[in-house]
């Protein structure tokens, strides 16, 4: 498949605010991205010739925000009303081997909507949760990420080891699992590939507040399902496709290209071949 004829849908609904950087992130690199409201999927207060349909994209982004106010959970409106008229759809598109990418608020509503973890498959309730900063505020900060795996569609160009940094910006980004299961859960993640990104120092070392701005067990900053298709991250990768917007810019500027960029050139890149 041309690159050009990747069909990219930056998912929206009331409250998010990042669709517009997450279309341009794609656009950039030649895809076909368009931003869809989750009303025109359900086929709700539309016209007819704004519906649309999840099969027709070979991309799914549901980016960064506040999502119905980020009431109940971060995340979990959004997901119960995807849940309502898009379970079945889902599913297929995941089966299918197609890309789910979940950023920041997207990542919580991979949660929400049990896509991610994904131990066990697509599970009918969620089993984990993206909790309260331990700091109780909102950070907002550049973190520095190691990635850790090759098994990921969206890492597939970063080697393994290699530290990226995306800025975070969020409430609610420490990624929990039930009490008592948590070293067990790690140890999966770890075997099956699915631990994609944690957080790191200067130096490259694990390590707490502030490098980990949220308290996650593990540093861990992103995860993928088993099959490597279905990425959720909370830094925001679409904020540094150039360096310009990297915060240490003009002190150190190796190149034009920002890290976040290669995220999304690996999943174009995936596609491309897949399709």
């Amino acid at each position: 498949m041309n690159v050009s004829d990747i069909r990219v849908c930056i998912l929206r609904i009331e409250g998010t605010n990042c669709e517009q950087e997450s279309f341009l992130a794609f656009q950039r690199l030649g895809a076909s991205p368009e931003i869809v409201h989750l009303k025109q999927f359900l086929k709700m207060d539309t016209k007819p010739e704004d519906e649309r349909n999840l099969t027709d994209y070979q991309i799914l982004m549901i980016p960064g925000g506040f999502s119905s106010g980020d009431y109940v959970r971060a995340g979990a409106i959004w997901a119960a009303r995807m849940k309502s008229g898009l379970k079945s759809q889902l599913a297929d598109f995941v089966g299918e081997g197609k890309a789910i990418l979940g950023v920041c608020n997207g990542f919580q509503v991979l949660v929400e909507l049990g896509l991610l973890p994904g131990l066990d498959g697509i599970a009918e309730t969620p089993q984990a949760v993206l909790n309260t900063n331990d700091s109780s505020r909102f950070e907002c900060r550049p973190t520095l990420l190691k990635h850790e795996s090759e098994g990921c569609m969206f890492t597939s160009k970063i080697p393994k080891g290699e530290v990226v940094m995306c800025p975070s910006a969020h409430a609610e980004g420490k990624l929990m699992f039930p009490a008592g299961t948590e070293e067990a859960v790690f140890k999966r993640l770890e075997e099956n590939g699915q631990l994609i990104f944690r957080y790191v120092d200067l130096d490259g070392n694990y390590a707490g507040y502030p490098w980990n701005p949220n308290g996650s067990p593990f540093n861990i900053a992103g995860i993928s399902n088993p099959e490597g298709n279905v990425f959720g991250m909370m830094p925001h990768p679409e904020r540094v496709m150039d360096r310009y917007t990297h915060p240490d810019w003009t002190r150190s500027f190796p190149s034009e290209i920002g890290d976040g960029k290669i995220i999304f050139e690996s999943v174009v890149d995936a596609i491309s071949k897949k399709y």
